[in-house]
């Protein structure tokens, strides 16, 4: 009995060896993330998990190439199950974002439409498997005969354009539905830095790259050469990278804030909610805001959102945005935050500077990191804090 193939595999390599360190680390937070959906019941764990798991499937398969199994397993029937991520991975990303993004996020029986293309893609190959697994010499040889004269053939070729279809228009909904996030907790938190996601941002920002770039090599290995293993290494080794960081991050951070709210208007900037239109907003309304702004300050409370403030001037969240909008021609956040440069300001003519520093006299008025206080200051100013300081000085 010839024992060598046998210790021909695994070969740990330069290409093999940092995709099996990768898959490792996301297969354990794929476990973390399941533990954690079961104790608290949060979706984007659950779907988040579920990501991690469709990339490491695929990596793995990367992996265990380069580790030598097709070359000492040549009759392996693994391209039966090799099948294409993105019609999975597509809507997967996008259900997440909306996940983490709308408050009470279920996942209905809807939900399973955007996975059709991948039941069926998975449907077919096992059909196609069990009629080659019947043939005669199918286990002598690596793929069967609809494996190579379909799968191959036809339906591959077609799924790179349908592929590429479904990443396009679902990024386009992802990134829609982001932006639109945005605009919501600016009309709901007077500090938004830490709701903003951005973190989302940078992962929509450099998987659409990645995507854009597998575009182009899948392209380059059918239509002009095809592009060996390693070639395709890199690809495979930012995709794990920057999975596992968007799994590490999503594990560690905590939304449950963003699951108690309730969206119940289009936030539409410097207007009226819609189902608020034919509503006039009166000067009493607007003096009763101003006044209590002015002399409760509630604007020092650096968690102060729409519905406190509505609760605390005995209106409804839609009153008090229709007020703010229409009367103030602003959006919440930028309502209270320019309160909260006005003081900023009154404690550097007062001489603040000299017992605090700038950053915390920005915290005792009300803004709760450095990044939202430098970006609001030059936005309301057109300065920032320290040439305002420079300005006051001389």
């Amino acid at each position: 009995m010839n024992l060598l193939p046998l210790f021909s595999f695994p070969d740990f390599n330069i290409h093999s060896t940092p995709l099996l360190i990768l898959v490792s680390q996301g297969l354990i937070f794929v476990f973390l993330l399941f533990v954690k959906y079961f104790k608290k019941r949060n979706p984007s764990h659950l779907i988040l998990a579920l990501i991690l798991l469709l990339v490491c499937y695929q990596q793995t398969c990367y992996t265990v190439g380069f580790m030598g199994w097709y070359n000492v397993y040549r009759t392996t029937k693994i391209n039966y199950f090799l099948i294409p991520i993105s019609l999975a991975l597509a809507p997967m990303i996008y259900l997440y974002v909306k996940s983490i993004t709308t408050s009470k996020f279920t996942f209905g029986g809807k939900d399973w439409w955007h996975f059709s293309g991948a039941f069926m893609l998975i449907g077919f190959r096992l059909f196609i498997y069990v009629y080659d697994f019947l043939q005669l010499g199918f286990h002598e040889t690596q793929n069967g005969v609809l494996k190579i004269a379909v799968d191959e053939a036809i339906v591959q070729p077609i799924l790179v354009f349908l592929d590429f279809a479904a990443m396009l228009l679902y990024l386009a909904f992802t990134f829609q539905l982001f932006y639109n996030y945005r605009n919501k907790i600016k009309q709901y938190f007077s500090n938004t830095y830490k709701l903003e996601l951005n973190w989302v941002l940078s992962f929509l920002l450099v998987f659409t790259s990645l995507f854009l770039y597998s575009f182009i090599q899948t392209l380059i290995t059918e239509l002009i050469t095809p592009l060996s293993y390693t070639q395709q290494w890199w690809l495979n080794l930012f995709m794990a990278l920057i999975t596992l960081y968007v799994g590490i991050t999503g594990y560690f951070t905590d939304t449950t804030k963003l699951k108690k709210l309730k969206f119940t208007f289009t936030p539409n900037p410097i207007s009226i909610p819609q189902s608020d239109r034919t509503k006039e907003v009166s000067q009493e309304e607007i003096d009763l805001v101003k006044n209590y702004m002015t002399t409760e300050k509630s604007y020092l409370n650096p968690e102060l959102n729409l519905s406190e403030l509505a609760e605390e001037l005995k209106m409804t969240r839609v009153q008090l945005s229709q007020v703010i909008n229409a009367g103030f021609q602003k959006n919440f956040n930028d309502f209270i935050n320019e309160f909260r440069v006005k003081a900023f300001k009154e404690k550097i003519h007062e001489g603040k500077h000299k017992q605090l520093s700038l950053l915390g006299i920005a915290y005792d008025c009300g803004f709760n990191s450095k990044a939202t206080f430098n970006r609001v200051f030059k936005k309301l100013t057109n300065t920032s804090p320290t040439e305002f300081l420079n300005s006051q000085m001389t």
